[in-house]
C-alpha cells in the first residue's frame, strides 16, 4: 500500500531579504521564462500556484477573466494530473509543457506588473531551490562557482530525501532537517551583498504560500461508459456546488471491501450536507470485466450510490489512478484537495476520519471559483 502523495510548497525566510531599500527591479528587466526541465532540482510549483485562490486574488483575476483561466486549467490539468506517474524526466517534462502554455495565456491575458508578481510569488514557494534556476543566476550574477556550491547541497539534501521515502526513520528526519538548514546558511554565505540585494528587488513583498492549501488539478470529468450500478448516472460538472467523496475500487479486491462500510455511510450521512458520494469499478480480475457481475456485486454490497462501471479502464487512465482502492476529496468548486491510496484503516490509520474533518470543511468553503 502506498502512502499519500503529499505536495509542499516552500518558502524562504524573509531574514535573507535584507536590502529592501532598493528600487525594485521592473517587470520588463526580468523576463517570465518557464522553468526547464532540466532545471531538476527546482521544485515545478507553478501550476500548483495558479490553482490557489489566494494567487488569483493577488492577481486580480476575477469574473470573465477568472473564468477563462478557468477553462484553460481545465485542458491543461487533462495532461497535468496524469503525468504525476510518470517516470521523473518524463514528469517534469510534461509539466514544463504545461507551465509554457499557462504562461503563453496568462501574457495574453494579464498586465506584465500581474505578470511579474506571480514570478515573485514563483520564486517565494521555491525557496533557496530558485537559485538554481538559469535565468535568477543570471539576473544576479551568480558565477559558475557559486552554482556549483549550491548546486552540491542542494542535491545532498534531496538524495537524504529520496532515500527516506519508504520508511521514515527519525535519524533520517533530523539529518534532512539539517540539510536544509545547510541550505539556508550556504546562501547566506555564498551570495555577496550585491547579490542579496538584487535577490530583495527580485522578491517583492512576502507571500506566503505555506498556507495555501487549494494547490491539485480540476479534477477530470468522468469518461461514461454507458455502463452503471448503485443509482442513477452522475457527472461532476452537475455536482458543482458539492463536495464529492470518489473512490476506485474492484469488488474482488479485499482493500477495497475494508472501505465499502465507510463508503456506505458516508452515502447515508453526509449527504443532507451536500456530499455526493461516487464509485468508479475499474476491472483488476476477469470476472469484474462482467457488467452484470460488478451490478450484482454492488447491490450485494449496498451500494445506493452511483458506480460507474469503467469498462475500458478509460477512467482509471484519465485519473493517472495506480491503486484499488483510492479515495478522492473533490471541493465544491471541483478541485481535488486530498486523496488515499489504499485501505482508510490500515494499520491502525484512521483517514476515514481525516477525510470526514476535511468534509466538514469544505462544505463551509466559498470560493468564486
Amino acid at each position: 500500500m502506498r502512502r499519500m502523495l503529499v505536495i509542499l510548497l516552500t518558502v524562504l525566510p524573509i531574514a535573507l531579504l535584507h536590502s529592501t531599500v532598493s528600487p525594485p527591479i521592473h517587470s520588463a528587466e526580468l523576463n517570465f521564462d518557464p522553468l526547464p526541465a532540466k532545471s531538476t532540482l527546482v521544485p515545478q510549483n507553478l501550476l500548483k500556484l495558479i490553482h490557489a485562490p489566494e494567487v488569483q486574488q493577488e492577481l486580480d483575476l476575477q469574473g470573465d477573466a477568472l473564468n477563462k483561466l478557468v477553462e484553460e486549467l481545465i485542458a491543461i490539468d487533462k495532461v497535468w494530473w496524469p503525468a504525476r506517474i510518470l517516470p521523473e524526466e518524463q514528469q517534469r517534462k510534461t509539466v514544463a509543457d504545461q507551465e509554457k502554455r499557462l504562461l503563453e495565456f496568462l501574457k495574453g491575458n494579464l498586465s506584465k506588473e500581474k505578470i511579474l508578481r506571480l514570478k515573485q510569488i514563483e520564486l517565494q514557494s521555491q525557496g533557496t531551490r530558485m537559485f538554481a534556476r538559469p535565468d535568477i543566476a543570471k539576473t544576479i550574477n551568480l558565477s559558475k562557482t557559486q552554482v556549483s556550491q549550491l548546486e552540491k547541497q542542494f542535491d545532498k539534501t534531496d538524495r537524504l530525501v529520496a532515500s527516506n521515502k519508504v520508511a521514515q526513520d527519525q535519524a533520517k528526519l533530523s539529518e534532512i532537517q539539517s540539510a536544509k538548514d545547510a541550505e539556508l546558511k550556504m546562501v547566506a554565505d555564498v551570495l555577496t551583498d550585491k547579490q542579496k540585494s538584487e535577490f530583495g528587488k527580485l522578491m517583492g513583498s512576502a507571500f506566503d504560500t505555506i498556507k495555501l492549501t487549494r494547490i491539485h488539478p480540476i479534477a477530470p470529468e468522468l469518461i461514461d461508459s454507458m455502463k452503471w450500478a448503485g443509482a442513477s448516472p452522475v457527472t461532476l460538472a452537475e455536482n458543482r456546488g458539492k463536495v464529492v467523496l470518489l473512490h476506485f475500487y474492484a469488488f474482488q479486491c479485499h482493500n477495497c471491501v475494508a472501505n465499502f462500510g465507510h463508503y456506505k455511510r458516508w452515502h447515508k450521512t453526509l449527504a443532507d450536507q451536500g456530499v455526493q458520494v461516487i464509485g468508479i469499478q475499474t476491472p483488476e480480475t476477469p470476472t469484474e470485466r462482467d457488467v452484470s457481475a460488478v451490478q450484482k456485486a454492488a447491490k450485494d454490497s449496498g451500494f445506493e450510490f452511483p458506480v460507474l462501471i469503467d469498462v475500458k479502464n478509460e477512467n482509471w487512465d484519465a485519473w493517472g489512478n495506480t491503486m484499488w482502492p483510492t479515495v478522492y476529496v473533490i471541493d465544491k468548486q471541483g478541485y481535488i484537495r486530498f486523496w488515499w491510496q489504499g485501505e482508510l484503516n490500515w494499520q491502525g490509520a484512521t483517514v476515514d476520519k481525516t477525510i470526514e474533518q476535511l468534509v466538514d470543511k469544505l462544505v463551509q468553503e466559498v470560493h468564486n471559483q
